[in-house]
């Protein structure tokens, strides 16, 4: 990948009055690494699963995106993505290339900034094989996300920073689901995230040998974040 490693911190640098800030997302389990062009250039090269891009600078407009493979060029997606000035984009590939379901999920990444007490954090679904989920906090009645599914982001929810186990579990009216997995996350004060669940629930059934995983990505503030998942 050309400049942009690992889950990546989202850096925004000096904005262009008329430009949109992206970034990339390879969320696709059974995709191979792809290179990503915008209006016939590319921005991102050889970029795997799993990988969150930094945010780049994109004209505002209609902008023609391409994904392709990095070993062969073949294309597994192009169409029309709509840019508006001033704001920030989560341009995520989902879906799986064996299903015919590969296609780009375009989030606005709309956050504010939270004090130095605090973290913001939204849920994105990107599991192709998990059904719609309710993620809680371990040891405590809190519920920070309810019926998510595939394809979807939540809102941010503001929280105090620290170390937190998150359980994930099958949507329930009451949110009691059995615990499928826990993830162990750090939240710095001041910073901004996406947690990103990715990759397959049931590996073994799938075209793929991808597991499941959730992925910190820092939208605004703080550093890189490690997580440790179990199930």
């Amino acid at each position: 990948m050309t400049g942009f490693v690992g889950t990546g911190v989202a850096t925004t640098g000096a904005a262009d009055s008329g430009a949109g800030q992206v970034r990339v997302a390879h969320l696709s389990p059974d995709a191979p690494a792809v290179d990503v062009l915008v209006d016939g250039d590319a921005v991102l090269e050889g970029v795997e699963f799993g990988t969150v891009s930094k945010y780049l600078q994109v004209p505002s407009g209609d902008r023609e995106v391409t994904i392709q493979t990095a070993e062969d060029d073949a294309v597994v997606f192009e169409g029309s993505v709509s840019v508006e000035a001033g704001t920030m984009y989560t341009v995520a590939a989902i879906g799986e290339v064996s299903e015919d379901t590969f296609r780009p999920a375009v989030f606005v990444d709309d956050f504010e900034k939270p004090s130095e007490e605090n973290a913001s954090v939204r849920l994105v679904h990107a599991s192709p094989d998990a059904p719609a989920v309710d993620v809680t906090v371990a040891g405590t009645d809190t519920v920070l996300y309810d019926n998510v599914s595939f394809a979807n982001a939540t809102d941010y929810v503001t929280v105090p920073a620290g170390d937190y186990e998150l359980e994930i579990r099958p949507a329930t009216e009451d949110d009691d689901g059995e615990v499928v997995t826990t993830v162990d996350v750090s939240l710095k004060g001041g910073a901004v995230y996406s947690a990103v669940a990715a990759g397959y629930l049931s590996p073994d059934d799938e075209p793929a040998d991808t597991p499941f995983e959730v992925i910190l990505a820092t939208d605004a503030g703080g550093e890189e974040m490690d997580e440790k998942n179990e199930g």
